[in-house]
């Protein structure tokens, strides 16, 4: 009799248990097909494409933000923000947003012109140089006029970037400058690995293709594919800055200037920039006049990633892919999106 009165405790304590945990799937997964239906629903309503982001309206030359007809001109502003080659800038997002600014509410040329927003202190040598190319190629295809305001920092990367524009304005704290490359650094542990007593083997194949190896003594000269490397890429910022630039003058800016990086004001007088002291709803009148609007019927628009119920069925999100990543990012840590590559970048902690 006790026997059986315990066997039933414990069935029915299991039997509630499996209730609740199914009851509990139940609802997730319901939630989960709920958050489907309105997806598609939004996305065939809405979008013949799938599109990366969401229009955003920003503060116009006055300062407003205000809604306008779907025939009124638009300025595009992309914002160039934090470190080129990171997940959120770098050629792929900023190709995409050039795309997208063509279809949607966008479409029939509305967009009139871009806004250049920088505050960046450079990043990786391809994604600046491909940034670069986009948007000359935008402003060359659809013949539209490229302002820049810098707000903050426009670095090495950012510098390049800001060489596609018409015309360059800055704010009175802003800092400009730093043309240079860094190579990725290179380390020797010889040293540590004779103290230790460890041997260590690399097998290669290929001329050159074990160089700088960190776990042998470096032969002479071993470093010379990887300056010339460096030479290459440092003259080919200096002639995109140059062309955009000519008022700096080659021989000062790799003789004088070098990979300084100078308050607005001196900028202004060196040539890199077209005006310091400058304000964006300043440079957005200019912008307005250069397309011959006298009037605020425009609208400034950026883009912003898209919804948050794409963002949950990313195939990026970690919760579907049933991994999480902790990271602890330390003062003056390089974003590992640009470890082991070539950079235009202004790190003042290596100085």
């Amino acid at each position: 009799m006790r026997h059986s009165f315990f066997h039933g405790i414990f069935y029915g304590s299991v039997r509630s248990f499996f209730v609740a945990l199914t009851a509990t799937i139940g609802v997730v997964f319901g939630f989960i097909f709920l958050l489907l239906i309105i997806g598609g629903i939004s996305s065939s309503t809405n979008k013949e494409v799938d599109q990366d982001y969401d229009l955003e309206i920003l503060a116009n030359a006055d300062g407003v933000r205000k809604v306008e007809s779907k025939k009124s001109p638009v300025i595009l502003q992309l914002n160039i923000h934090g470190v080129i080659g990171a997940e959120s800038l770098n050629m792929h997002t900023i190709r995409q947003q050039l795309i997208e600014s063509r279809e949607g509410d966008l479409e029939k040329d509305r967009v009139k012109a871009l806004l250049l927003h920088i505050n960046t202190p450079g990043g990786t040598v391809n994604d600046a140089d491909a940034i670069y190319r986009a948007v000359l190629a935008y402003k060359e295809k659809f013949q539209i006029p490229v302002y820049a305001y810098v707000d903050g920092l426009c670095a090495s990367g950012g510098m390049y970037v800001a060489s596609a524009a018409d015309k360059v304005y800055a704010s009175e704290v802003s800092l400009i400058g730093s043309v240079g490359v860094l190579s990725p650094s290179f380390f020797n542990f010889t040293g540590l690995i004779d103290k230790i007593g460890v041997k260590s083997q690399t097998i290669s194949e290929g001329k050159g293709k074990d160089d700088m190896n960190p776990f042998r003594p470096w032969k002479p000269d071993e470093d010379k594919m990887y300056k010339e490397i460096i030479k290459y890429y440092y003259d080919m910022f200096v002639s995109i800055v140059i062309n955009a630039r000519p008022q700096i003058g080659k021989e000062k800016l790799v003789e004088k200037y070098g990979a300084g990086i100078f308050p607005a004001q001196l900028a202004q007088e060196y040539g890199f920039i077209d005006q310091a002291n400058a304000s964006r709803s300043e440079t957005l009148k200019r912008l307005l006049h250069e397309i011959n609007i006298e009037d605020d019927y425009y609208q400034v628009v950026g883009m912003s990633s898209s919804n948050w119920a794409s963002k949950i069925f990313s195939k990026n999100n970690p919760l579907l892919k049933g991994t999480m990543h902790h990271k602890i990012e330390l003062p003056q840590e390089v974003d590992a999106n640009l470890s082991g590559k070539y950079l235009y970048l202004y790190q003042p902690a290596n100085k």
